[in-house]
């Protein structure tokens, strides 16, 4: 079973280094591929001698001398393309040219030595040949992994793909060390590991078909986490070889207790494995390594980017406050476990959301960091202010407190439209380190998207006070109108009582317009008392006959006021009907002249009561009725307010009515209120 398994994983490797080689020869020149003419010879060499090499393992063996021979020709090969790859890119020198050369003849030299024992010897001199072969052949191995670092290092950035040709190279040939390693420990040849090797460079010939798949240039953008990904695999297939090589050791030298030794090795990867899993500092610790020596960048700008956004605009599973996930957004970049918001007090920063800060925060307000942070805008490192490496300034704007506390380890300030909105405090890292360019980049840019979120709901808390304060106002305007009128009321009343106060009559109205005034004024303190918008009550049916000859009869005092009434049910409130007839008769009174009586009538008209108001004052433009009459603070009296019939509308469409008006400039005016009709049903409730 295994034997087959290493045929078919040979074979494997064989047609697709062939296939590769052969889409290369139908490529054209190198040129085309952004190399060299040498260097694109090379390559496709390199290839047909891999596919040669891995066709001679699955049909002959991989202990035949000419399977040896195609090994050694294989490693020349791509020797040869590496070294191409360093004159074409002009980074080599003499020096180097024969270091490759040095490595060339060690990997011929495996080949030699291959030969030389096909010819009659004793065993001794066979296994000391076979011994000097295999460090032969480990020599090479290293000595090209060091050349295919080299060469990765000096590749220009922009050609990512011959990098990753280098990666699969390298892979290649570190197979091969483990491999021959095994076999100079254990004296015989590792069937896994032959397998595994199959395996291998099957990825490898996939690594490059990949590498080379767009013609112009060798390029290719992996995104960081199928790149984390690809390195944990091999990452797992290096732990689980490393394994199998130590046991298979044990089993050469164990003895007795090999199962013992086996186990203690096995157990030991595992809690290895594990510790590196679940222990934070390890783990934050290999995270930087790895962003430090195999990325151009420590961080992931789009993964890190949408992480930031995530964080600021969903709310967790506890509703954090929208601080709160503005200080957790900001240490998830650089894998703080903490932080805390510092907010404006007036001129100075006082301590605001902390998320999970457990330093001691209880330090004064300090305006010296306010004013630096809106000046500079810059990032302050504590730990150079601790050192004293930083400016003067810089040093003096840090407040004592956070200064004494060990884990903060970075100010962030939050800047928003050259405004100052907050700031920042980052606890250490688990896996402590100096920020760098990169760092302040990503902190300042992210620092002013949190300040724009923060000054947002800044703003929106502040228009909802405005709105606040707007319904305050707007019902203490409506108060100030009403008590307007009854003013007017009680003047008019006082006036003509020093004409008729000798009549019966007169002196009842007066007592009952006395009497209304005084509840009305109790009412509106009773509304100006209230904190919030007026609640809407249900409708509940009322007499309109009844209620408009109670507003009548309250004002014949001041002015000679008509009513025609009949018995009419309607839905609506008594409170507000009353106030509303209020403002129209008012309005009505003040322009008629002092012997025009002003009309209220009732009537029935299909489904909907209609009390009508009606004056022959000056009246209005239609001009002025369409546009000045129902909005706030307009008003054509001198000394008006403009708010009467403003509220009125409000109020009769609140009792689900609407307001009609029909005026004519120097005949007079008709203001007429349709509610709906209450059905018999709703009249007996």
């Amino acid at each position: 079973m295994s034997g087959a398994l290493i045929l078919w994983a040979h074979a494997l490797t064989a047609l697709l280094f062939g296939t590769l080689g052969l889409a290369q020869l139908r490529g054209g020149q190198g040129a085309n591929w952004g190399l060299g003419r040498w260097a694109h010879r090379a390559f496709v060499a390199a290839l047909f001698a891999t596919s040669l090499w891995a066709l001679a393992v699955a049909g002959i063996d991989a202990r035949d001398v000419a399977t040896r021979i195609a090994e050694s020709v294989r490693n020349i090969a791509w020797l040869l393309f590496m070294m191409a790859l360093v004159r074409h890119d002009r980074v080599g020198s003499v020096s180097l040219g024969a270091v490759y050369g040095v490595v060339m003849i060690i990997a011929g030299g495996s080949a030699v030595l291959a030969v030389v024992q096909l010819a009659p010897l004793d065993a001794d001199a066979r296994v000391a040949l076979e011994s000097a072969r295999l460090v032969f052949r480990m020599m090479a191995a290293v000595s090209a992994l060091v050349l295919v670092h080299h060469v990765y290092q000096a590749a220009p950035a922009s050609r990512g793909g011959v990098r990753l040709v280098m990666l699969a190279v390298a892979a290649m040939w570190g197979v091969d060390l483990l491999l021959f390693a095994a076999r100079y420990v254990q004296g015989d040849w590792s069937t896994g590991l032959m397998i595994l090797r199959g395996v291998a460079m099957a990825g490898v010939a996939v690594l490059l078909a990949i590498a080379v798949h767009r013609r112009g240039d060798w390029t290719l953008a992996l995104s960081r986490p199928i790149a984390v990904r690809a390195l944990s695999a091999i990452a797992l297939v290096l732990y689980a070889g490393a394994t199998a090589l130590a046991t298979s050791i044990a089993a050469s030298y164990a003895g007795g207790s090999l199962r013992i030794v086996q186990t203690a090795i096995v157990f030991g990867a595992t809690a290895a494995v594990l510790a590196l899993i679940w222990t934070p500092w390890l783990r934050a610790w290999t995270k930087v390594k790895v962003a430090k020596h195999l990325f151009r960048h420590r961080y992931d700008y789009r993964a890190e980017w949408q992480r930031f956004t995530d964080t600021l605009g969903k709310p967790g599973a506890d509703a954090e406050s929208l601080e709160t996930r503005v200080v957790k957004s900001i240490a998830d970049l650089t894998d703080s476990p903490g932080g805390l918001l510092l907010v404006p007090d007036n001129a100075a920063l006082v301590m605001g959301t902390g998320w999970n800060w457990t330093a001691g925060s209880d330090g004064p307000p300090h305006e010296e960091l306010a004013r630096y942070l809106s000046e500079d805008a810059r990032i302050v490192e504590l730990d150079g202010v601790r050192a004293g490496t930083c400016s003067a300034d810089e040093a003096a704007s840090v407040p004592d407190w956070i200064r004494a506390c060990p884990e903060a380890w970075a100010i962030v300030p939050l800047v928003h439209g050259g405004a100052l909105v907050g700031a920042i405090v980052l606890a250490r890292p688990p896996v402590d380190r100096a920020l760098d360019w990169e760092d302040f980049d990503l902190l300042r840019v992210a620092g002013r998207q949190a300040a724009s979120y923060l000054a947002e709901d800044r703003a929106h808390a502040a228009l909802a006070d405005a709105a606040r304060f707007d319904e305050f106002n707007r019902r203490f305007a409506f108060i100030l109108h009403d008590i307007k009128n009854l003013v007017s009321q009680l003047t008019l009343v006082a006036r003509n009582a020093e004409r008729h106060a000798d009549n019966p009559a007169f002196r009842v109205d007066m007592v009952a317009t006395l009497k209304d005034s005084s509840d009305r004024m109790n009412a509106l303190l009773a509304r100006l008392s209230q904190h919030g918008p007026v609640r809407n009550e249900p409708l509940q049916p009322i007499d309109v006959g009844a209620i408009v000859d109670r507003v009548a009869a309250g004002r014949r005092a001041q002015h000679p006021v008509a009513a025609h009434t009949i018995a009419a049910c309607a839905l609506g409130h008594v409170a507000r009907l009353e106030q509303v007839l209020g403002h129209l008769v008012q309005n009505a009174i003040e322009a008629s002249g002092a012997g025009d009586a002003v009309l209220l009538s009732v009537e029935t008209i299909g489904d909907h009561v209609a009390i009508d108001v009606v004056d022959r004052g000056c009246g209005m433009t239609p001009g002025f009725v369409r546009d000045h009459l129902f909005r706030p603070f307009v008003s054509s009296k001198p000394a008006g307010f403009g708010i009467g019939a403003f509220e009125a509308r409000q109020l009769v469409h609140a009792m689900g009515g609407t307001l009609e008006v029909t005026s004519r400039e120097g005949e007079g005016t008709r203001f007429r209120i349709l509610l709906r009709v209450a059905d018999r049903l709703e009249a007996a409730a």
